[in-house]
């Protein structure tokens, strides 16, 4: 089966290409939930291990609450209920039995760890509590959905924090820059980082910021978001400690979630027209090791694995029945960083072909060089990697000063806007695109709203979403 062009039908080529590398099967029998396959279950459980260490590396500790959550935690938080109500899974019988309470599927786990967090908490020795799980979630997706981008139930990365002020909560934030930004920078996924406005921030929260990227289509893709709460939660689920002056007081929280729409976002951007390009860093297979027929071939390629597989996921390709040429493409269609060729000549003059998914270039490499060639030459695909997402996106970022040109955009716009909801109706009616919000660490002059023309120093970002 021949893949689709990439610039020609994005569409098909990406619901193409999760098929044939087998990350995931589509079929089964419910809409907005797949399957994950061996090769796509290695690639998350990759993705899980980066969060983990980056998130473990900050005293953040991981746990693992219940699936269901009862309905009466549920209502505690009348805002988290507008925010969720109508994307929620109940369940209403127990075997044949009618349940008093109908039960939840987690749409996200604030209900369920905030109640548990009132019994862990006690004192200001207990702040600030640093918590973290990988669990799945579950959401009536009423829209078509599109693997990994809108699911059902999808594979979800969620850190709950505790603070003993409002000011310890915002230093929690600025954590979470830092981290976001390393683990994007090791999957080579660029972003813009918004302050979402009031109408789109989380159910509950005082403010959201929002990671974006922009698809090969010119659409924003949301893969991560941090909420600041300040007390919108622990108030109504009654989580406070006992302060040194013998006062209580109510803590102060914040969340930060990826979903598995990095994943989405890791196809996407980075595959091309034969297939994917993974990350060195969540590749299930690092480096492939393809054998060419010969005198001493096999046993040499296994004397290379083994020297290899200290260092890196390394995988030897003996399929007898398939030729060199059929195994080259088989393994960059599933995106493997580097292959490594092994035939007559290599085993005669003691060296190995190195060849990076990236840039099809062939390198001739010594046995004795070959584990740092390896590791440099990791690292630089992943930078190169980066650097042309990064490129590709700003190439699809501009500024603009009128609705028209706007909307004729295929990308993100920047514009100047006053504020007024009347001004922010009017910029998403007209060019069917969606304010992301204000940019996050960035001072602008000031300028002219591009509705109005009022006199403001706010810029947005503005963009078709998924």
């Amino acid at each position: 089966m021949k893949l689709e062009v990439k610039k020609e039908n994005f569409v098909e080529w990406y619901n193409e290409i999760i098929e044939m590398a087998e990350l995931i099967d589509k079929r089964y029998p419910i809409k907005g939930m797949h399957v994950w396959r061996p090769y796509g279950w290695k690639l998350v459980r990759n993705l899980d291990n980066l969060i983990r260490r980056v998130w473990e590396s900050t005293g953040h500790k991981e746990v693992n609450f219940p699936t269901l959550i009862p309905y009466h935690m549920f209502e505690k938080e009348a805002e988290h209920i507008r925010g969720f109500g109508g994307q929620v899974y109940w369940v209403t019988r127990a075997g044949n039995n009618e349940l008093e309470e109908p039960y939840i599927l987690r749409p996200t786990s604030e209900t369920a760890m905030y109640t548990i967090f009132s019994l862990w908490i006690r004192s200001h020795a207990d702040l600030p509590l640093k918590t973290f799980q990988i669990v799945n979630v579950f959401r009536y997706e009423t829209k078509q959905t599109r693997s990994f981008i809108r699911m059902r139930e999808f594979h979800f990365y969620e850190a709950h924090t505790c603070h003993k002020d409002y000011e310890d909560a915002e230093r929690q934030i600025e954590e979470d820059m830092e981290m976001w930004e390393e683990i994007a920078k090791k999957v080579a996924i660029p972003y813009v980082l918004c302050k979402r406005p009031d109408w789109d921030k989380f159910p509950g929260a005082e403010y959201t910021l929002g990671a974006d990227t922009l698809m090969p289509t010119g659409r924003a893709l949301q893969i991560a978001t941090m909420h600041q709460y300040g007390q919108n939660f622990s108030k109504p689920y009654d989580i406070k400690y006992l302060k040194e002056d013998g006062t209580h007081e109510h803590v102060h929280q914040t969340t930060f979630g990826i979903s598995e729409r990095l994943i989405g976002a890791i196809v996407g951007i980075h595959g091309d027209d034969k297939g994917l390009i993974l990350p060195p860093e969540i590749a299930p297979i690092q480096v492939v090791i393809v054998p060419i027929p010969g005198e001493g071939v096999m046993q040499f390629a296994q004397k290379v694995r083994n020297i290899l597989s200290s260092e890196f996921r390394v995988h030897l390709d003996d399929r007898e029945d398939y030729t060199p040429g059929y195994k080259y493409n088989d393994w960059e269609m599933r995106g493997v960083p580097i292959r490594v060729e092994i035939g007559p000549r290599e085993v005669e003059e003691n060296f190995v072909t190195i060849v990076a998914r990236d840039e099809r270039k062939r390198m001739k490499v010594s046995v004795e060089d070959m584990v740092e060639r390896i590791r440099e030459e990791l690292a630089n695909l992943e930078k190169r990697l980066y650097d042309k997402a990064k490129k590709k996106m700003e190439e699809m970022i501009k500024e603009f000063e009128n609705l028209d040109d706007l909307k004729k955009h295929n990308g993100m716009g920047i514009v100047y806007w006053c504020g007024s909801m009347k001004c922010a109706e009017e910029i998403e009616i007209k060019t069917e695109k969606k304010i992301l919000g204000y940019p996050v660490g960035e001072e602008f002059p000031e300028g002219k709203c591009i509705v109005c023309g009022k006199e403001t120093s706010n810029k947005i970002y503005v963009a078709k979403t998924y």
